[in-house]
């Protein structure tokens, strides 16, 4: 009999860490690897927040602290909403965990029953699936076309519902396609969900301030019907270059909100109080910054976007938000190049060029691979001559 629990054995190991993971055993190995597949801005932590940190622990801030958040960090979250989305939360409407990531999980785990069905639009953040799956839900995914910009549409969301349903995901901006739902597209979608009253949304909002071309950022909890049905998820570790800080947040009907909170009291208690009140600092203090690491964003984007667009077999769209690309290699899987799968296409990629970047079917849509262009500039030049070079060897 084995020791690993049933539930563990319905999940994998998410496909975006292995990559990177491998990235970098090979440059430990002496290769020069480029690793286009972590989701990780590449800036620092701005200073203030930084400093921030430094004075809380001068000031003794290194006790335990509320299991989902101190009442500053709280504040600082509900002024946030409210300055930025034009949202009002109480205090005891807004939970804090150790990086997005756990929020989400937690949610699931707090709301889930066996057989719930959570509906995820493909291409899907990698984690989705297995976090429904561990809670003991099925996920049940709806694959979005190329045409839409990988959206989900009314029409296909309609289609999915069912009377096992209990939430729908929406990611926007997106990862893996970086593409932003539009405030008509949010309230198409809407209108389908006034309709079928006992289906929550979880809208993870983390790519929220990196966004292109002017596009107006709208979170579905904006529209009064279905703020009490919407779990809000944010955090800081992409606008403000705090990955490795672990804070994420949610805002949300109360009910959630405290079986969240329960959850964690009995597994990670409080996150850590140090990056809580550097935390405080990113959401109160100057934003200037994130324009400015935006702009720098799209240099790349554009820069990326041009380079695949001008190789034979791969095509690509111009996302309007977070730091990714999706590209079509559809065009190179063929008897010709003997690659018959994007993971082929990924793997010889690695093998031939040493540029790592993650294959389209982690994200649940095939024949495309994801590239992250949250590298510099250098590194993108060279990647991009890597994959052009690879490209033309095989066809």
């Amino acid at each position: 009999m084995s020791i690993i629990s049933d539930s563990l054995k319905r999940i994998k190991p998410s496909p975006t860490i292995a990559v990177t993971q491998k990235a970098r055993e090979l440059r430990a190995a002496g290769k020069d690897v480029i690793g286009l597949g972590a989701g990780e801005p590449d800036f620092d932590t701005p200073d203030n927040i930084k400093d921030a940190a430094i004075q809380a622990i001068k000031n003794g801030d290194t006790k335990y602290t509320a299991v989902d958040g101190t009442p500053a960090l709280k504040k600082a979250i509900v002024e946030k909403f409210k300055r930025e989305n034009k949202l009002d939360f109480n205090i005891d409407q807004i939970t804090v965990g150790t990086g997005g990531k756990q929020v989400l999980y937690n949610a699931f785990m707090a709301t889930l029953n066996k057989g719930d069905e959570v509906i995820i639009p493909a291409p899907f953040w990698v984690s989705y699936p297995d976090m429904v799956l561990l809670a003991g839900g099925k996920p049940k995914i709806v694959k979005c076309d190329e045409k839409d910009s990988f959206k989900l549409t009314a029409k296909k969301l309609q289609k999915a519902i069912s009377k096992k349903t209990k939430w729908l995901i929406l990611n926007s901006p997106s990862n893996p396609t970086g593409a932003g739902y539009t405030k008509k597209e949010i309230e198409d979608l809407a209108k389908v969900l006034m309709k079928n009253k006992k289906i929550y949304i979880l809208s993870d909002d983390i790519y929220e301030h990196i966004k292109y071309d002017n596009f107006n950022f709208f979170t579905i909890a904006q529209i009064s019907k279905l703020k009490d049905r919407t779990l809000t998820m944010n955090g800081v570790s992409k606008s403000y270059a705090m990955t490795g800080w672990r804070i994420g947040y949610a805002a949300g009907p109360k009910d959630i909100i405290k079986a969240i909170g329960k959850i964690q009291s009995q597994s990670t208690s409080n996150p850590s109080s140090i990056s809580q009140a550097a935390a405080v600092e990113a959401l109160n203090g100057s934003q200037d910054f994130i324009q400015k690491r935006s702009q720098a964003f799209k240099e790349r984007r554009d820069f990326v976007v041009q380079s695949l667009n001008n190789i034979k077999g791969i095509s690509c769209l111009t996302p309007n938000g977070a730091f990714y690309v999706f590209p079509s290699c559809k065009g190179l899987l063929n008897k010709k190049t003997k690659l018959k799968t994007d993971t082929d296409f990924v793997k010889k990629l690695l093998e031939k060029e040493n540029v790592a970047v993650v294959q389209g079917s982690a994200f649940g849509l095939d024949g495309y691979f994801r590239i992250s262009y949250a590298t510099s500039m250098d590194n993108l030049k060279k990647a991009m001559d890597r994959i052009r070079s690879f490209c033309e060897s095989i066809s």
